[in-house]
């Protein structure tokens, strides 16, 4: 078969690859075809933070270090102290030496320069006990002044997450990019094209493919396939990914076909398998699944063999890590928000828990699009068989579940198979916060491993929410982030402001829900970010339903989603960036929550509308009484307990050993008899089907003759409740 080699250019996350290539490995391995795997991105950052990386830039940098800043300039005069400690620094953000934690918290340990001006507030973060958190938090700020150097004295482009995305942001023509792709290179990409000529001698393949998830990603992707074609013009390359996914589906312009054969659409799985037996002679060119390609005649030409049948979530594979050097990538941490936090640092395995999007209604999102509008879930045995593979494969037991939102059935499922197996991980994801998100479903969640979710809040207005068919309300929302946050799960709110019609007041009001939720502790963190319309949305597609006027502009070809746009009756949204973005930063470190919200901003603007006790209310409602919910079934998440039972005094006595502490619990000989002979059917080892709330109760009627009000509403029974009984929708 062709020797196939699966690339993710620069730059994308330090901590953790990025999983496209591991996904692709997996569904080949399946299919018996050989393939191997590398990140560019990391290698060329561990090139550019070793000592001899960073003294080559350093004596690059002395030709042009006049004409920088006082920041820069002091950087580089301090830069033995940078040659001294990189390597050591490296190797603590790798997990290779912790104990040096404690010489980085030192003042005199690390050079210092400007991202280190706001770090007073850091023993309070930290604490005393948060050495190697602080630790790793300084060691961020050392690496952003690098990177900080670096922009200044050789390439603006560079970026810890990005590499010259600015380049490839609404690139409507590709001029700029081959401008920047032709022109001289840099240091950078010297070492970057020095580090794939590397791995083409050591992997010889026949066919390179690049993933390229965000724009950012695109002009390495471009570099590398330059160095190909001017060097190794038999081997064929294909770039697919997110970036090509949303911004190139109308693509026209040939030139960027110097630099790759095929661009690929959607899921990877299909179209590669067809281009491996395409270039191998197996197939013909009619039958390539969603491809771009040259026609004879130089022209863009789009092929999809419809007949083809699309690859299932269930037939795709487990994800191959293998060829990636785990133990290299770097926990790097940035404490102004806990979530970003968590995705920052620690090796995260990403898997995915079903194709696209169960909801697919929400008016700002790109569900016209394969990779949304398809749902297509897989079984819960086989999501966990997965994740035992990857826990044996990489040693790693933190897993990212990178749906759009993942199903809360198929949540509910995997976490019941996760604890029936004992399989012992942590994990966190996307989700809607939608009712079937029950008090009870959070903790069995959590049991399972879960420590965090986000989800979309979004604009915090009921009228937007109905408008954007988010498919919540506030209410809903708070009950359910009050649910996840009350199981000892951290919440993370993605919010949105300038959607179209939000006016003034809405945009104060939606701060004042999310105030209110802080306070409430719905929400432990949150990011705002304004509005985009794209082309594959239901807002952008038929934007006069949403009364925005698309704006004139050239489409030249390349690529072609953010759509510049006029919203007449909605407010001056720009304006509001910096109070709401410096009120959640505050809102998460538990500052200022009692502060009016119009007091953020540096205008007049009116006070809010919304009772200042709403979202405190609607928390006051509480699931239906036990005996009100027939359709549930019960899950006792302990062991069975020790019974004592006293006929003629006519108690009994329950106790039950567990982790955290033991639990007695004295009742009647009756209740204390039934719960122990009918505990073994609520357990969530035993591998029968679930007792219902409506079984349990007609049992207890049938065998003791009492009311089953007499278990439901008994001392015993809410003891159980809340040390592990859940009811749960099955």
């Amino acid at each position: 078969m062709i020797k196939t080699l699966l690339v993710t250019p620069p730059l994308t996350q330090l901590n953790t690859p990025y999983p496209a290539t591991a996904y692709l490995k997996g569904f080949l391995r399946e299919q018996n075809i050989d393939a191997h795997q590398i990140d560019l991105g990391l290698e060329l950052v561990l090139k550019i933070f070793s000592a001899d990386g960073l003294t080559q830039i350093f004596d690059q940098a002395e030709e042009v270090i006049q004409e920088t800043s006082d920041n820069v300039q002091r950087i580089f005069m301090l830069q033995d102290d940078y040659l001294e400690t990189i390597e050591p620094v490296i190797q603590f953000l790798q997990n290779k030496d912790n104990t040096l934690a404690h010489s980085i918290c030192q003042d005199d340990f690390l050079p210092r320069a400007s991202r280190f001006n706001n770090v007073d507030n850091v023993e309070w973060t930290f604490g005393s006990m948060g050495i190697n958190d602080k630790a790793r938090y300084l060691s961020t700020l050392y690496l952003e002044d690098l990177g900080d150097f670096i922009i200044e004295t050789i390439t603006e482009d560079f970026g810890f997450s990005r590499y010259a995305e600015r380049i490839a942001m609404s690139a409507t023509s590709f001029t700029p990019i081959e401008e920047a792709i032709e022109g001289e290179p840099h240091l950078l990409d010297q070492w970057l094209i020095e580090i794939f000529e590397e791995k083409l001698q050591l992997f010889d393949p026949e066919f390179v493919a690049f993933t390229v998830p965000f724009p950012g990603n695109l002009y390495g992707a471009l570099k590398c396939g330059q160095y190909i074609k001017n060097n190794y013009p038999n081997i064929k390359v294909a770039m697919g990914g997110g970036y090509p996914n949303t911004e190139l589906r109308t693509l026209r312009d040939p030139r960027v076909f110097n630099y790759v054969d095929f661009i690929t659409l959607d899921d990877g799985e299909g179209p590669l398998f067809n281009l491996l037996k395409f270039i191998k002679g197996e197939k013909n060119e009619v039958q390539l699944q969603r491809t771009f390609k040259l026609s004879d005649v130089g022209e863009v030409k789009y092929i999809d063999q419809k007949v083809q049948d699309v690859i299932t979530h269930a037939e795709v594979g487990t994800p191959d890590y293998s060829d990636l050097p785990l133990d290299q990538y770097l926990s790097v941490i940035d404490v102004a928000n806990p979530m970003h936090r968590l995705w920052n640092d620690g090796r995260w395995n990403k898997l995915t828990v079903a194709h696209g999007c169960y909801w697919k209604k929400c008016t700002f999102c790109d569900i016209s699009l394969d990779y949304i509008g398809r749902y297509d879930p897989a079984p819960a045995a086989l999501i966990v068989d997965r994740i035992e593979m990857i826990i044996k494969e990489t040693g790693q037991t933190g897993f990212h579940f990178v749906d759009e939102a993942a199903p809360p059935l198929a949540l509910r499922d995997i976490a019941i198979e996760l604890i029936r197996r004992g399989t012992k991980i942590t994990w966190w994801g996307n989700i809607r916060f939608e009712k079937t998100f029950t008090p009870d479903l959070c903790k069995l969640l959590a049991a399972s491993g879960c420590v965090a979710v986000s989800g979309g809040i979004e604009v915090a207005s009921d009228r937007l929410l109905k408008l954007m068919k988010k498919g919540v309300t506030i209410k809903q929302a708070a009950q359910v982030t009050k649910a996840f946050s009350d199981a000892n799960i951290m919440v993370h709110a993605y919010l949105m402001y300038g959607f179209p019609t939000q006016n003034t007041q809405e945009t104060i009001d939606s701060l004042e829900v999310v105030r209110q939720m802080f306070a409430q502790k719905c929400l432990h963190s949150g990011f705002w970010h304004q509005f985009a319309m794209t082309a594959h949305a239901p807002v952008g597609l038929n934007p006069e339903e949403y009364k925005v006027e698309k704006e004139e502009f050239e489409f030249e070809g390349f690529a072609w989603n953010d759509l510049p746009h006029k919203d007449p009756t909605g407010a001056k949204h720009d304006r509001f960036s910096k109070g709401l973005k410096t009120s959640i930063f505050n809102f998460m470190h538990g500052l200022e929550l009692d502060l009016p919200v119009q007091n953020w901003f540096d205008f007049s603007v009116s006070s809010t509308t919304l009772a200042p006790d709403l979202i405190e209310e609607a928390l006051t409602e509480t699931i239906k009484a036990d005996i009100e919910l027939p359709k549930y079934s019960l899950l006792w998440l302990g062991k069975s307990p020790m019974v004592e039972i006293d006929e003629d005094e006519g108690w009994g006595e329950l106790i039950f050993i567990n982790k955290k502490e033991d639990m007695v619990i004295e009742t009647s000989d009756v209740l204390a008899e039934f719960i122990a002979q009918q505990i073994e059917e609520f357990s969530i080892y035993q591998e029968g089907e679930f007792s219902s709330i409506q079984k349990v109760g007609d049992t207890f009627e049938e065998e003791t003759g009492f009311d089953r009000e007499e278990l439901f509403e008994s001392d015993a029974w809410k003891q159980l409740r809340e040390k592990g009984l859940l009811l749960i929708r099955l």
